[in-house]
């Protein structure tokens, strides 16, 4: 006599055996990632030093994966659009962001509504470089040394200028910083860009601007810019006469240019960690380091939680900065 099986029973029965069949499908999946291309968002023009740096990164990851990497500018509003697009990309590991200080540590308090929350929209996956911004004068500004620009701007308060890519960008905070350690007076003087600001510095148009090495070491090689303090940890390697705004008395004062690369929070972690491991391995590559090193910049590839808590320190210093000088923009 046949047995009869219920319709719950058969229901039961063939989810069970799906179950079955589920997670090694999930694994094979997550085995394969990535199995098509991926995209990196950059929230800068192309051929800054954000831009530049995914590339370079970029390219390794699609050698090591036998994936195209896709590199999407998405300028604008200080990088707040193209971070506000990353945050919201499908969580899935094909869509990237490559931001910077200016995007995950400054943005949260120089703007009122950035779009989206550093740290709760983004999984931080490694902080890949960093550059240090290094004060800059015009070669006929009669000073040579730190010490003496300070004593020329306290003799005319006021009177000298400092340039910047813009109102609340880094190199502009790094300037507030500096007037704020000091007690000297300057007038802000924002572009909008590096190009902008650092063409009228050499036309003697501004006194003064803090620049990434990237930007100013060949005017600062060929004598048209004058290298005063490096506002960083260490001296750089690419301009080791320059001493650190520390050795020249002024504290732990820091305007380091890092960038990084992040996930949309709700990315899976094994993704995550793939992203990681794979991300530092390109890195650690001799060719790489040589590149960054070329621009002025050190190779970095910390864990997530290095990263993570680099971001956490460095939001609550800028804040405090911002703060400070009453900047905001709308």
């Amino acid at each position: 006599m046949p047995v009869r099986t219920s319709p719950a029973a058969l229901a039961a029965a063939t989810l069970s055996l799906l179950s079955a069949f589920a997670v090694p499908a999930v694994a094979w999946a997550q085995d394969r990632y990535p199995s098509k291309p991926v995209r990196i968002v950059v929230p800068f023009p192309a051929a800054g030093v954000t831009d530049l740096a995914a590339r370079q990164v970029g390219q390794r990851l699609s050698e090591t994966w036998g994936q195209p990497v896709v590199i999407d500018n998405r300028p604008g509003a200080g990088g707040t659009i193209g971070t506000e697009l990353g945050a919201r990309a499908l969580p899935d590991g094909y869509t990237l962001t490559i931001g910077s200080v200016s995007t995950h540590a400054i943005a949260p308090s120089l703007y009122a509504k950035p779009g989206y929350d550093p740290v709760k929209d983004f999984a931080a996956i490694t902080e890949i470089a960093n550059t240090p911004n290094v004060l800059v004068i015009n070669a006929a500004l009669p000073v040579k040394t730190l010490k003496e620009l300070v004593a020329l701007a306290k003799k005319r308060p006021g009177e000298l200028t400092f340039g910047s890519n813009g109102n609340g960008t880094n190199n502009h905070l790094a300037g507030e910083m500096l007037q704020a350690v000091t007690g000297i007076r300057m007038q802000h003087v924002p572009y909008k860009g590096s190009a902008f600001a650092t063409n009228d510095l050499l036309g003697g148009h501004i006194s003064m601007m803090f620049d990434v090495v990237l930007t100013a070491l060949p005017m600062v090689k060929a004598g048209k810019l004058r290298a005063l303090a490096v506002a960083a940890p260490v001296r750089s390697p690419v301009l080791p006469d320059v001493p650190t705004a520390a050795e020249l008395g002024l504290g732990a004062f820091e305007a380091v240019v890092w960038l990084g690369l992040w996930a949309p929070a709700a990315v899976p972690q094994d993704i995550l960690g793939r992203l990681h491991t794979d991300t530092v391995a390109v890195l650690k590559q001799p060719r790489v380091r040589d590149f960054f090193l070329s621009q002025g910049a050190q190779v970095v590839g910390s864990t997530q939680a290095q990263f993570a808590e680099r971001i956490r320190s460095e939001t609550a210093r800028w804040k405090k900065v911002i703060d400070g000088a009453k900047v905001r923009v709308e």
